[in-house]
């Protein structure tokens, strides 16, 4: 397999503790590694993976407890995290999953992947990554996220729900579908006591946002992009008891823009 080493940050037993445990997919950069950081100030202990290997954060900070280098779009790769991540916990609850990696390919030519142009196969990589992987994570870890009375948190998007210039017709139908999952999510996931929610960001400063995204300001009511801040401020709401009593919710972090 591709990804078998495990980055350790903490010693495994100290997982075996009273503080709170979230894990967090796609942290080494953008939304997911601001929500990492918000995490880690709060108090909470996390796991996290990604492609990268460990983040420098995570070699510093005795909360950030272990990194899986992993690819999400690679079903093996997914088993092998599930089983590593259960081993991490042992018998001790899981408070919180948030499903944040994804994908926004674009064509060759640096076009969005619309529905007559594009390779098919860029389409199932897609789905896999940015539909599947949740799903997946959310089976594996449902009896520690059950133990901890925990959350799932799916990041969605504004452009699940219109069409927009910038994101292919791909990743806007995948994260459509990732919506009407964590409906279907938080009806079946409540018989365990576990909640499931999303947040659909809109236009965020993020890596993945090039100069091109500056004409869509004046859209926005509040006049400007989001910051990574403003996402994970509403992710960590959905995982904290403030929401106890929220499920089956998309919360808009968009200035307003999914108003029109």
């Amino acid at each position: 397999m591709r990804w078998k080493n495990v980055f350790r940050c903490l010693n495994v037993s100290s997982m075996v503790d009273d503080r709170r445990t979230v894990i967090i997919t796609g942290a080494s950069r953008g939304i997911g590694h601001t929500t990492a950081r918000m995490f880690l100030d709060r108090g909470w202990q996390i796991i996290t993976c990604s492609r990268e290997e460990t983040p420098e954060a995570c070699k510093r900070d005795p909360n950030w407890t272990i990194h899986i280098p992993t690819d999400l779009a690679d079903s093996e790769s997914i088993e092998e995290f599930i089983k590593k991540a259960n081993n991490v916990l042992g018998s001790a609850p899981l408070h919180g999953l948030v499903n944040n990696a994804g994908i926004s390919p674009k064509s060759e030519h640096k076009e969005r992947l619309g529905c007559l142009n594009g390779d098919l196969e860029a389409w199932h990589e897609v789905f896999e990554l940015n539909l599947f992987a949740p799903l997946k994570l959310s089976r594996g870890f449902a009896s520690a996220l059950h133990r901890g009375e925990g959350a799932i948190v799916n990041i969605t998007s504004i452009a699940g729900h219109l069409i927009h210039p910038f994101a292919g017709s791909a990743y806007s139908i995948s994260k459509t579908a990732l919506s009407g999952l964590t409906r279907e999510m938080a009806n079946e996931f409540a018989s365990l006591g576990v909640r499931v929610n999303a947040v659909s960001p809109g236009e965020i400063e993020t890596e993945m946002v090039g100069p091109e995204y500056e004409m869509l300001i004046p859209r926005i009511p509040l006049n400007r992009m989001g910051l990574p801040k403003d996402v994970a401020g509403a992710v960590y709401y959905l995982c904290s008891e403030d929401s106890s009593y929220v499920t089956g919710t998309e919360i808009w972090v968009t200035g307003g823009q999914h108003l029109f």
